[in-house]
């Protein structure tokens, strides 16, 4: 028995709908679905990106445990070393901010931003902790 992956992670964000628009039309990702002013759900793969409104998970109703964070989240999505540039690029034209840059001393990529609710974003190569990458 072991624990195999991360299987969803959540960000905390005030306005839904400007999360739905950026996730959407800047990273270019797809909604599975909405519950308005609660929560937005996008499917990677075999992953999950819970976008949800903190002042909606932090009090009880029905059976997840009240759950929510307030200031900044950090997540990182993949991308493949050979979209460096298409992903610098696209970000650019999409008038977002890059925060940094970083190649990492095991030659892992990656590139930071923030999303409409201050959260930290990067997309990075998989080889920045030793996973393969095309």
């Amino acid at each position: 028995m072991r624990v195999r992956a991360v299987l969803e992670t959540s960000l905390y964000v005030d306005d839904l709908e400007a999360a739905d628009k950026y996730y959407t039309e800047v990273l270019g990702m797809k909604i599975l679905s909405r519950v308005e002013g609660r929560h937005v759900f996008i499917r990677l793969e075999q992953t999950m990106l819970l976008l949800f409104r903190a002042s909606e998970t932090q009090v009880k109703s029905g059976v997840v445990p009240v759950h929510g964070a307030r200031g900044a989240g950090h997540v990182a999505f993949r991308m493949d070393r050979s979209d460096i540039d298409t992903w610098r690029e696209r970000l650019i034209s999409k008038g977002v901010d890059i925060e940094t840059e970083v190649r990492w001393p095991n030659g892992g990529y990656s590139l930071y931003f923030r999303d409409p609710a201050g959260n930290s974003l990067e997309l990075a190569t998989a080889d920045m902790w030793g996973f393969e990458t095309p």
